[in-house]
C-alpha cells in the first residue's frame, strides 16, 4: 500500500473537477508533476488551450473517442468506449507504477464504479500502486467502500439559500 494521500471530491454540486484542477495548479506551481486522466467527460478538457500551455507540469489524457455522453451511447458504442476506458485505467496503473507524477487526478472515476465499468476491488488495487503519489478522484456518487479508501473527502453540493 502506498503512502500518497487519496483525496475525493464528490457530491451533486458543480465544481468537483475545477477543484481538482485547482489542486493541480497548486502542485505544478511548486514544481510537482501532475497527470490528469478524464473519464466519462464527452469532449472533456483535453482540447483546452489554457491547460495545454501548462504542459509538461500538468498533462491531460482522455482515452474515450466519443463526443457523446456515455449514458446516451448505443450498447455497441458503450462496449467500444469501455475498452477505451480500460486503456485509460491501464495507463493510470503505469503512471502510478513508474512514479511518473506527484499528483494523479482520476476525473470522474467514481462514475466508472457507479456504471459498473470498474469494481471497487479494481479501484483499490489500482490505488495500491500509488507509492508516494497523491491521487485525487472525482465523481457524483461515492460508495461507502470507496469512501473508506480516502484520507480526505470533500462533498460539493448545490444549496438554495432563502433570501
Amino acid at each position: 500500500m502506498g503512502t500518497g494521500k487519496i483525496l475525493i471530491y464528490t457530491g451533486d454540486g458543480h465544481g468537483k473537477s475545477p477543484a481538482a484542477i485547482g489542486r493541480a495548479v497548486q502542485a505544478a506551481a511548486v514544481g510537482k508533476r501532475v497527470v490528469l486522466i478524464q473519464f466519462l467527460k464527452s469532449k472533456g478538457l483535453g482540447e483546452s488551450a489554457l491547460l495545454r500551455r501548462m504542459e509538461p507540469e500538468i498533462k491531460i489524457f482522455r482515452f474515450e473517442k466519443s463526443d457523446e455522453n456515455f449514458a446516451q451511447l448505443s450498447d455497441e458504442k458503450k462496449r467500444d468506449e469501455i475498452s477505451n476506458i480500460r486503456n485509460g485505467l491501464n495507463f493510470a496503473k503505469k503512471v502510478l507504477t513508474t512514479g511518473e507524477c506527484d499528483l494523479l487526478i482520476l476525473d470522474e472515476v467514481l462514475g466508472l464504479v457507479e456504471n459498473s465499468i470498474l469494481t471497487v476491488d479494481e479501484l483499490k488495487a489500482l490505488l495500491d500502486y500509488r507509492d508516494e503519489t497523491d491521487v485525487i478522484m472525482t465523481g457524483v456518487k461515492l460508495q461507502e467502500e470507496v469512501c473508506r479508501l480516502a484520507d480526505e473527502v470533500s462533498k460539493i453540493e448545490t444549496l438554495k439559500c432563502e433570501v
